[in-house]
């Protein structure tokens, strides 16, 4: 059996889709129905590694999986880009005005808003994820609801996709960052990416001298996120994603970051997958 893989969701979802793009065929997967039940399977051992969606390119951050990596000191070992499709599949033999009502994350039924103008007949309602329709359709033979979800499911749980690629926008992306509880250590040659943690006092221009130590540095800001800081009300953290040409940079900044700013964290070194 190869390693055991966390994911939010079932198979024939986009966390399945990015498990088999990174690692391959030769997975067991642990299907989870919420993004803290990957981190509880990684600390408690049942998983080798996690993949947990960060942010989309047309809904931005998912914002409390930044704090869940933070808090469970849980490491970033890698990321995946995966372009996002939603397909309109149902029972074999069901037709669009057989469809009463459309089941999906509510996410995809967000990003699938224009299509159902056309289609008012069609109740739009929120599941916990787009595979689990696509199987509940299956195993129930349910004729008169459709499922928005990925092409894998339709071929997974053998159901008819009526209309393709119904999503608003079509250039989407969701960004996904693979998770082990500790640290995977690749030859510095091969690290071109980070993601950190810190804070920063209330003195003016203290995160501006903190961005430009890093600029100093060659690092390029690929992503800034502030989160508040819950036990200290009107502090703020900084989530930061860097990229980087050689390692010695990144290592000098690092230096002096943790001197600079306030309870610094590395969440992570990696390969950035833009440059793959």
């Amino acid at each position: 059996m190869g390693l055991k893989i966390a994911i939010q969701g079932i198979k024939g979802s986009n966390h399945h889709q990015v498990a088999k793009d990174f690692f391959g065929d030769d997975i067991e997967l642990l299907e989870c129905m919420t993004f803290d039940a990957i981190i509880d399977h990684l600390l408690d051992g049942t998983a080798d590694k996690g993949i947990m969606a960060i942010e989309n390119s047309i809904a931005g951050s998912i914002i409390p999986n930044y704090n869940l990596v933070y808090h469970n000191k849980i490491h970033v070992i890698g990321e995946h880009y995966l372009s996002i499709h939603h397909n309109l599949m149902v029972l074999k033999g069901t037709t669009m005005e057989d469809v009463k009502e459309v089941h999906s994350h509510p996410m995809a039924l967000l990003q699938c808003k224009e299509f159902f103008k056309d289609h008012p007949h069609i109740k739009l309602v929120e599941s916990v994820d787009t595979a689990e329709t696509a199987k509940r359709i299956k195993e129930g033979r349910l004729a008169n609801i459709a499922a928005i979800a990925p092409k894998m499911a339709a071929d997974l749980y053998d159901l008819d996709i009526i209309a393709p690629e119904i999503q608003t926008i079509k250039n989407n992306a969701t960004r996904f960052i693979i998770l082990k509880k500790q640290n995977k250590v690749l030859p510095k040659e091969e690290i071109n990416k980070a993601s950190l943690r810190f804070m920063t006092d209330h003195k003016r221009g203290s995160l501006a001298t903190v961005l430009n130590v890093m600029s100093d540095c060659n690092m390029n800001l690929t992503k800034i996120q502030s989160l508040p800081v819950i036990e200290t009300p009107w502090k703020y953290a900084f989530f930061v994603d860097v990229t980087f040409e050689e390692y010695d940079h990144f290592s000098k900044a690092k230096s002096l970051l943790e001197i600079m700013a306030e309870d610094f964290t590395v969440l992570g070194e990696y390969k950035n997958a833009l440059l793959i």
